[in-house]
């Protein structure tokens, strides 16, 4: 594992389990179509939506309303993606940090000083203010299935 690759870069290679917090059920808003192309891309979607209906699926994944329930359900969490406004980001990535994630990403537009500080206080990676998807697409990054450590293209 190379360490001096930027965090977006090595959150993207050495990850491949993203809890999605603010998932929406609507295609055509980015916080469904973000995810939809990490999915797409190889990538292991857990949505997360506090106002999801128990049992309902999204992204053929069964929905969870908080980190906790995901990681209670056995679902591994390595990186939270962070589809919430600004003022959340900090409650979300506590949370993050109680189920044991290894990087935050805060989506384009969302930025907070506190979640920084608590992922980084945490040993955490942490990303802010850019798309996953599009740092994904132009790194070229694609998972395959059934291979351990780095996946896809480096």
């Amino acid at each position: 594992m190379t360490t001096s690759r930027p965090p977006a870069e090595r959150i993207l290679r050495e990850f491949d389990t993203i809890a999605v917090v603010g998932l929406s059920r609507d295609p055509a808003k980015e916080a469904h179509s973000v995810p939809a192309a990490m999915r797409d891309a190889g990538f292991r979607v857990i949505p997360v939506n506090p106002v999801a209906e128990p049992g309902s699926v999204l992204l053929t994944e069964t929905v969870f309303r908080n980190l906790g329930e995901a990681a209670e359900a056995g679902r591994p969490i390595e990186v939270v993606n962070v589809f919430r406004p600004s003022p959340e980001a900090a409650a979300v990535t506590r949370d993050a940090v109680r189920v044991g994630a290894r990087a935050v990403w805060l989506q384009l537009g969302i930025a907070s000083a506190e979640a920084r500080a608590l992922a980084e206080d945490a040993g955490m990676l942490y990303v802010e203010d850019e798309c996953m998807a599009v740092v994904r697409a132009r790194l070229g990054i694609v998972k395959s299935a059934g291979e351990g450590g780095e996946k896809g293209s480096r």
